[in-house]
């Protein structure tokens, strides 16, 4: 069973304020900075704490400590969508970088002003709205088709783009299927069509673990039959994570 060090050996100075989110405001008083509210988490409050973000667009910024060795790390997401990471060992530039994500700076002048955060993919096109996340996925997913040693999946993917109604909206995979969502952000929304390569073939389903719609053997053929069973006025996708209108 793996040990891990106290996390009041590691980081004295945190357990001598009580709690990461406390050695955080600690931090940002002595340097002139503000986070407004600090979280504290509950069960490990020497290790975690988030920081509230006052756009809506922002989740809350999570701060954690290393386990083995003292450093720190933040994730950022916002609208269903992965914006930031980084891991460092200076706590006034997670501050730093905290105030930013707190005050609804752009990602790019975070990234610029404090070099350990750490933008993905998505991110940039995250503040530019839907459409730009939309293309941005869909040119990520036609590179890596590109790089896979799968020529029938690469087909696959150029055949999907190449149509006007699947491509405007947020394309993944899953098991070697293409699926499609109708929002940017995670959860994504219930598969309106899914399409997969087996044995040479192209498979459409109603979803993943849905009923058959037909098989072809062209993926532009696939792509036609998925097409057709779209619900009319679909699309385009929308930001954020999929809402059950039930729930």
């Amino acid at each position: 069973m793996t040990t891990f060090p106290d996390p009041a050996d590691l980081y004295p100075d945190v357990a001598a304020m009580g709690s990461l989110a406390a050695a955080l405001q600690a931090v940002a008083v002595d340097r002139g900075l503000s986070l407004g509210e600090v979280v504290v988490h509950q069960r490990e409050p020497l290790r975690y704490a988030s920081v509230l973000s006052t756009t809506p667009l922002r989740e809350p910024l999570e701060v954690g400590a290393g386990h083995i060795e003292r450093r720190w790390s933040i994730n950022g997401w916002g609208q269903g969508i992965w914006l930031v990471s980084g891991t460092t060992q200076d706590l006034v530039e997670v501050v730093r970088a905290a105030q930013g994500w707190r005050d609804g700076t752009s990602l790019h002048d975070i990234r610029r002003s404090v070099p350990f955060v750490e933008l993905t993919q998505l991110a940039e096109a995250a503040e530019q709205g839907p459409a730009q996340v939309v293309a941005a996925q869909w040119q990520w997913l036609r590179q890596d088709a590109e790089d896979a040693s799968w020529p029938e999946y690469r087909a696959l993917v150029e055949a999907a783009y190449a149509e006007p109604k699947l491509r405007q909206l947020y394309p993944y995979t899953s098991h070697w299927s293409l699926r499609f969502s109708t929002t940017t952000g995670f959860p994504f929304s219930p598969d309106v069509v899914c399409v997969a390569t087996s044995d040479g073939k192209y498979v459409v389903k109603a979803s993943w673990e849905g009923a058959v719609l037909g098989e072809t053997v062209t993926p532009e053929a696939a792509v036609s039959l998925a097409v057709s069973h779209l619900p009319a006025g679909l699309g385009p996708a929308v930001a954020g994570p999929y809402q059950d209108p039930l729930a």
